[in-house]
Formats: C-alpha cells, sequence, structure tokens
C-alpha cells in the first residue's frame, strides 16, 4: 500500500514559521533559552527552526544535540547492540529556558529519557517540547508538547515518517499504514 501524505512540503514550511513565530512569542531574543534536538530526527528539525530564527532577525540561538540512547528503559532490552548518535552540548542548561525538539511524539519514552539526559548538563529553570507531529491516543507516558505542528490520529502499528530535503528530494510526512 501506497504511504498517505500527512503534510506536503508546502504545509511544513507553513508549520516551521509558525512555530518560529511561537518561540519568538514566548523566548524574545532568546538570551536565556537553549534549543536542544533530539538525535537523530530532531535535529534536522531543530537546524529548520535555527535557521528560520536567524532570519527573522534573532541572533544565533544556543543549541544542543542530544542523544538519549543510552537513558532509554529500554535499552537493555535489544539483542542487537546500540549505536548511539553524538550528542553536541557545549553549554550548560543551569537556569536556562530549554526546549527540547523532536519530530514525532509518539509514546513519550524518547522525551522521558530526554528530561533524564539533560540533567548531565544543568539544572534548566524550565523545559518546554516542540514536536512537528503529535501521535495521539498513542501515549505510554503523560507527556505533551507545548508546541505542536500537526496532530494525527494513526492506529497502532501504523508509522509516521517525517521525510527531510537533507536526506530525500523534499520535505513530507507520510503515514504507512500496516497491514495485517
Amino acid at each position: 500500500m501506497k504511504p498517505k501524505v500527512l503534510l506536503s512540503d508546502k504545509k511544513i514550511n507553513i508549520i516551521l514559521n509558525r512555530l518560529c513565530y511561537q518561540l519568538i512569542e514566548r523566548h524574545g531574543d532568546f538570551s536565556n533559552a537553549v534549543l536542544v534536538g533530539l538525535q537523530p530526527r530532531g535535529t534536522l528539525l531543530l537546524d529548520r527552526l535555527v535557521e528560520l530564527l536567524i532570519k527573522s532577525g534573532i541572533d544565533q540561538p544556543k543549541i544542543g544535540k542530544l542523544d538519549t540512547t543510552f537513558f532509554r528503559d529500554d535499552f537493555r532490552r535489544s539483542e542487537r547492540p546500540l549505536n548511539a548518535n553524538a550528542t553536541v552540548m557545549n553549554q550548560s542548561v543551569e537556569g536556562k529556558d530549554v526546549v527540547l525538539i523532536d519530530d514525532v511524539l509518539f509514546t513519550g519514552r524518547s522525551i522521558r529519557s530526554a528530561l533524564t539526559a539533560i540533567d548531565t548538563y544543568g539544572r534548566p529553570k524550565s523545559i518546554e517540547l516542540l514536536v512537528l507531529v503529535d501521535r495521539r491516543f498513542s501515549r505510554h507516558l503523560p507527556i505533551q508538547p507545548d508546541y505542536l505542528g500537526a496532530q494525527i490520529d494513526a492506529l497502532q502499528g501504523d508509522k509516521v515518517k517525517v521525510v527531510w530535503s537533507e536526506k530525500e528530494t523534499e520535505n513530507t510526512v507520510y503515514l504507512e499504514k500496516h497491514l495485517e
């Protein structure tokens, strides 16, 4: 079965601009904010948002790229060896407003692991969550986004796939239906 397009390139660009302006409304000049993309796919979204913030007149915000592989509650359950991505956190988050950024919010387990991992870099003043797609009705933990691109309903087993032009030909979000 051919994947269904949930968000086209044009719609993604509209959403990214809206998210950018919501961040500016909340964080002003970003002097007390740190934007943290979750490896691997949240970092691509982070890069896009930073590019838009700079085009909007914001100086380069403080950013980080966080891998949560070994903070997950299920990392020891895999038979195959895990390959972590690089964590790049060149500043403390002590007393800062942290915005965690990821592409898809599903069960909430990746976000829970990010909350644990971020403590390694200090105690933030606050932590917010920005996601491009929220798969509601799939949560295992009581985690909700503060900034949301789109909310979709997907059945258990369906896969939401975010494709970025850096990796493919265009920006698109697909829903791949699970067939039994």
